[in-house]
């Protein structure tokens, strides 16, 4: 068997897990207060060229995500994102058990558009009504997109203005963004996003990591008491050392990066294998998720070969959209066994 079903399928890459073994004996504090995640904390604020941003390590992508809205937001306040972003569409509700809505806005091969993003909040506003509403305090966005989609540095700067001409938090969710920063089609690096955004996560879980989020307040504005806000929420690790030792790893000589870049370049070889073969995409990935077209009897052949892969979406005539994802552990031979499966 072959899998493509996720980017979270294998375990750790072997030069985090190797640190992970180093330290295993060493004794050291709990809940983030040991020296590894003050040194990963300090390699990415180095890496987005912010010296005075704080950073906080938590265990996974959705309690990232519902810790950053239930601090970011104020009471009364909601979160605008796509109708296919992962809050809205992947959480099981999550930032609404935080007390907060979640406001969707057309996608756009899973992108949120600025015109109309703006047009949604004149229209608010203009509403008479608009005090007995739940306000938009924040604007969610994916990058890489549900879809393996890009935002442009342009695109990013457009969301930027808007939202702080509405007294507005941009936040960005960096489950994948490695494979962001690393593709060949981005236009912007970890300094625009730092310099951009209120909030954002580096993940690390589909990165190369065991498990891990990176949740950084570029400007040093990270609220008070945010242990105690963390804990709360059940988000608290006592052995946080399991997760600064791993970004320790990842944001050392360039790994992280090199995490990206590796699944984005077996995911494009992914892609022309199905090109090749007369395959539909649903659209043109470039980082390491690619959504391809099946017939129920091409899903079925594929699965009875040994081919593991995700259901995205259903089309009609039993067909659907499947995805394929790559990883840190992707190799040629998983490439050519889904090669020798197409044929």
């Amino acid at each position: 068997m072959v899998s493509f079903e996720s980017d979270y399928t294998t375990g750790a890459h072997p030069a985090v897990l190797q640190r992970l073994l180093e330290t295993n004996r060493e004794p050291l504090p709990g809940y983030g207060a040991d020296g590894y995640c003050a040194r990963a904390a300090e390699k990415i604020r180095a890496a987005c060229g912010a010296p005075q941003a704080d950073v906080c390590f938590l265990a996974g992508g959705t309690q990232a995500n519902a810790v950053a809205a239930s601090v970011l937001l104020r009471d009364h306040e909601g979160a605008v994102a796509a109708e296919t972003g992962h809050i809205a569409a992947h959480e099981a509700g999550a930032i609404e058990y935080t007390g907060h809505k979640v406001l969707t806005l057309p996608q756009h091969e899973g992108k949120l558009d600025a015109d109309e993003l703006a047009r949604f909040l004149a229209a608010f506003y203009a509403d008479e009504n608009h005090a007995h509403m739940v306000h938009p305090g924040m604007v969610y966005l994916s990058h890489p997109t549900e879809y393996g989609t890009l935002y442009a540095l342009g695109e990013l700067t457009a969301i930027a203005g808007i939202c702080r001409r509405y007294g507005m938090r941009l936040y960005l969710d960096g489950a994948r963004l490695g494979c962001a920063l690393a593709s060949p089609a981005a236009d912007m690096a970890l300094p625009d996003i730092a310099r951009l955004c209120d909030a954002f996560t580096i993940g690390g879980t589909k990165m190369g990591a065991l498990c891990g989020e990176a949740l950084v307040f570029p400007r040093g504005d990270m609220p008070p008491h945010m242990l105690a806000s963390v804990k709360r929420r059940g988000a608290l690790l006592a052995k946080g050392r399991l997760l600064g030792v791993q970004f320790d790893a990842l944001f050392t000589d360039g790994l992280y990066l090199a995490i990206g870049r590796h699944a984005d370049e077996a995911a494009q070889r992914l892609k022309e294998l199905f090109v090749r073969r007369g395959y539909a995409l649903r659209l043109d990935s470039p980082t390491n998720q690619q959504f391809v077209i099946l017939s129920a009897a091409q899903a079925a052949r594929l699965k009875e070969r040994g081919v593991a892969f995700s259901f995205w979406e259903a089309l009609a005539d039993d067909a659907m959209v499947a995805r394929f994802a790559t990883c840190w552990s992707t190799t040629q031979e998983d490439l050519a066994s889904l090669e020798a499966a197409l044929c």
